[in-house]
This record gives C-alpha cells, structure tokens and sequence, in this order.
C-alpha cells in the first residue's frame, strides 16, 4: 500500500514519519509554511529516543499526486477543512479508493461517503504536537499511538485487517473494528475535559466541572440514541 498522508500536523507527521522509517512508501500533502519547510528541508521528527530528520515526498493539493488503485489517502486536517480537503481529493481520485479519517469528532465520515464509496473510521489516540513549520513531536513511544479501525458506518474486512497490521508494523498499535463510532464517541466524553485542563492544568480532569459537562454529554448521547 502507498499512503497519502493529507494535514501533515502533528498527528499526520507522526503517522507519516512512522510508515516512511519502517520503509512504507508515503506521500504528505501540507499547506503554506509547513509545505515550505518539509519541501526543503524535509521532516524533523523529534521522539523520546532522539530527533529524524526524514525526507519525505510533500506535495500542496491531491493534484499534483498520481494516485493509483490502491492507495490509502489518510484525512488527518482539523474538521472544519475536512469538506474543502475533499472537494480537492473528489476532483482527481477514483471514487473506489479508500479513505480513513483519523481524525477526532464524528462528522467527517458522512462528510467523506459522499465522496467516495470506501470510508474507513479511526479512533485515535496519538500524543503529539506540531508548533512550527516542518516539526512535528512525538510524545509516546516506542509504540507512538493507538487506532480503531472499522469502515463506516459499520464492518471490517481483509483490507482493514492488511492496514491495521501495517500500522502495527510501523510502530502503532492498531485493531480492527466492525464498529468504530461508538469508540469515536467515547472520546469526545474525554476530549471535554481539554479547556477546562489548559485552564487550570492536570487537576482539572478531577473537577466538578468535568463530571458535569459529561454527564450532559450522556445525556445528550442518551437523547440522540448514540451508544
């Protein structure tokens, strides 16, 4: 499989450096000074274990990748570009290739299948973070995160265990899932707690205001008939 890694930020960098230092074939689409610094300097990829420097194919738009049958193209941008990023993918990729959102929130598989036929889910739970142009640090490792994955809306099958095994075998810890959502959902109750913990730090997970604010979510996910 060749991946094309599209939002080199934190958590596409470190996937993409991941697949490209266990010798998968990788392609990174980026924007503005980020693609500046990876096209000309590469990737400097920063773990507990030291810093890589890794030249890795960056390209500005889907357009200028020839993609083939068999590609795997990775959604890895922050949601609200998610539909603009597809647009651009929609325009030169075959319907049928297969796509996988690793990204938080729940929209952006709907947002995918109108697209393209093949919509894989993720849940992700990957440490890093992405502060300058061409960077990106790795926060965990050696196992550098963890994937659910499943198509969606529901079911798996050989071409998600063969991406499950290849992200294992590059230094993650990936499952397939005939049902990924309801994991999805699951950390968003978490994901709650992140402005109340850059307000107040660690100890706000420990908070009334926390307990509170996932209560209404369950309730919420109660309402709506979400599991």
């Amino acid at each position: 499989m060749r991946y094309l890694i599209y939002g080199a930020g934190a958590v596409g960098g470190t996937i993409g450096a991941c697949l490209a230092m266990h010798d998968r074939e990788v392609r990174l689409i980026a924007r503005s000074q980020n693609l500046d610094a990876l096209r000309t300097g590469g990737l400097l990829f920063r773990t507990p274990d030291g810093e890589h420097r890794l030249d890795l194919k960056t390209v500005g738009s889907p357009a200028e990748v020839d993609l083939r049958p068999g590609d795997v193209v990775m959604l890895t941008m922050k949601s609200q570009d998610t539909q603009a990023a597809l647009d651009m993918l929609a325009d030169v990729a075959d319907p049928g290739l297969t796509l996988v959102c690793m990204q938080n929130g729940v929209a952006n598989e709907r947002m995918a299948l109108r697209h393209f036929a093949r919509v894989c889910a993720s849940c992700v739970v990957l440490p890093a973070t992405h502060l300058e142009p061409g960077a990106v640090v790795a926060h965990s490792w050696p196992v550098a995160g963890l994937f659910e994955l499943g198509l969606y809306p529901i079911g798996a099958d050989e071409g998600i265990e063969a991406l499950a095994a290849e992200l294992c075998d590059s230094g993650f810890d990936a499952q397939a899932r005939s049902t990924v959502m309801p994991w999805k959902y699951t950390k968003l109750l978490a994901n709650l707690g992140n402005a109340i913990v850059a307000a107040t730090g660690m100890s706000g997970r420990d908070s009334t205001l926390f307990a509170a604010a996932k209560a209404e979510a369950i309730a919420c996910y109660g309402s709506a008939g979400i599991e």
